[in-house]
C-alpha cells in the first residue's frame, strides 16, 4: 500500500512565496506523501481554515515555514495507510487531526499518530474539520491559561467564529456565565444558540456599555479576546479584579495604558497553541473528546468551499462582514 502510494499524484495547494492569497497555489501532481514511522496517512474529506494560516501564509508571522509548503492542520478524513509502529488506527478509521506533516489542503495528508484522534459517527467530516485548533485554543485560553472557574464570568470577543464559538460551548458546559459579541444578527444568533447567555453586536456604538450594565460594578472575569488590537483597550476596562484577558488573536499594534491593568491588578496573557506541552495537549484531548461523548462539542461549520477557491477562503476569513462559525475546504 505504501509502495502504491509513492507513486500516485494527488491535487495539493503550495505556497512557493509568501504574500497575498494569491500565492495559494493548486497543484494536479504533487507527490501523495508516505507516513513515516509513528505517522499514518489520512485521506482528507475537509480541512479547517484558521486565520492563523493567513499570517503564515503572508510572511508576517513569528513562525515560517520552509518554501514551498502546503497549508492547513485542521483536516477530518479517513485513515489511508499507517507508518510502522502505529497501534492506535488502521485502514477505514475515520479521524480529525490538531496539525499534519505534510499539510492539510490536500487530498492526502501525513500526521503524526499522536496528533490524530477518532472521529465520533455522530460528527461529519466537515464538523471533523472543525474540531482541532479551534476546540483545543478555546480550551487552553480558558483553563490552562486563564484559570477559569464555575461561576466566573467570561466575556468571549468575537464569539460567531471557529474559537469563538468553540470557547462559548465549553465555557457553558463547566458552568461559566457566558457572554459573547458578533458583526451581525445572525452571528449573535449562532452565539446564543451555542452557549451564550448573552449576545452584544461589537458594531454598535454603545456596546462596550451594554456588557457594563449586564456585568454590574464588578466587570467581567476572563475575556477571550480574538481581536485585541482593535479591542483590547476597552477589554481593560470591563475586566474584574484580578480580571485578565486572553490574547488569541492579533492583527497588528494597538496602544493601551498600563495603568488601567494596575487598578484592577489585571493580568494580558498571550495564548499559543503551538507552545503546547504534550502533557497539555493530551488534556484538552481528553476534554475535547469527553465533550463530543457528552453531547455538547458540536462544531459548526460556517462557509465552505472546494480546493479551487482556497485563496477565496482566505481572503473571505480576513475581510467578511461576520463568522457564522467554522470555515472550511471540502475534498
Amino acid at each position: 500500500l505504501v509502495m502504491a502510494a509513492t507513486r500516485s499524484v494527488m491535487r495539493a495547494v503550495r505556497v512557493f512565496e509568501f504574500g497575498g492569497p494569491e500565492v495559494l497555489k493548486l497543484q494536479s501532481d504533487v507527490l501523495v506523501p508516505v507516513p513515516k514511522e509513528n505517522e499514518v496517512l489520512i485521506k482528507v474529506h475537509a480541512c479547517g481554515v484558521n486565520p492563523v494560516e493567513t499570517y503564515i501564509r503572508s510572511g508576517t508571522y513569528a513562525r515560517k515555514p520552509s518554501l514551498p509548503y502546503t497549508p492547513g492542520s485542521d483536516v477530518a478524513g479517513g485513515i489511508q495507510s499507517v507508518g510502522e509502529h502505529v497501534t492506535a488506527f488502521k485502514k477505514g478509521d475515520r479521524v480529525f487531526t490538531l496539525e499534519t506533516v505534510s499539510g492539510g489542503y490536500a487530498e492526502y495528508a501525513v500526521a503524526a499518530a499522536n496528533r490524530v484522534f477518532p472521529l465520533p459517527d455522530k460528527l461529519d467530516f466537515r464538523q471533523g474539520a472543525a474540531i482541532g485548533v479551534p476546540y483545543f485554543t478555546a480550551y487552553r485560553a480558558l483553563f490552562q491559561k486563564g484559570c477559569a472557574k464555575a461561576g466566573e464570568s467570561v466575556l468571549v470577543h468575537g464569539a460567531s467564529g471557529g474559537v469563538g464559538l468553540a470557547a462559548c460551548q465549553i465555557a457553558r458546559a463547566c458552568g461559566l456565565k457566558v457572554l459573547g459579541t458578533a458583526g451581525t444578527e445572525e452571528g449573535m444568533n449562532v452565539v446564543l444558540r451555542n452557549g451564550a447567555h448573552q449576545a452584544f453586536n461589537h458594531r454598535d456604538p454603545n456596546y462596550t456599555e451594554r456588557i457594563k450594565a449586564c456585568t454590574g460594578p464588578g466587570g467581567v472575569d476572563i475575556i477571550i479576546e480574538m481581536l485585541s488590537n482593535v479591542n483590547l483597550d476597552a477589554d481593560l476596562q470591563l475586566l474584574s479584579c484580578a480580571g485578565r484577558v486572553m490574547v488569541v488573536g492579533c492583527r497588528g499594534r494597538i496602544e493601551i495604558n498600563p495603568r488601567d491593568t494596575m487598578s484592577k491588578e489585571s493580568s494580558i496573557i498571550g495564548v499559543s497553541l503551538f507552545l503546547a506541552t504534550e502533557e497539555e495537549r493530551h488534556e484538552c484531548a481528553t476534554a475535547v473528546l469527553d465533550g463530543i461523548e457528552a453531547g455538547w462539542l458540536k462544531p459548526v461549520v460556517g462557509l465552505e468551499y472546494p480546493l479551487e477557491k482556497v485563496a477565496k477562503a482566505h481572503e473571505d476569513i480576513i475581510c467578511s462582514s461576520g463568522a457564522r462559525g467554522k470555515m472550511v475546504l471540502l475534498l
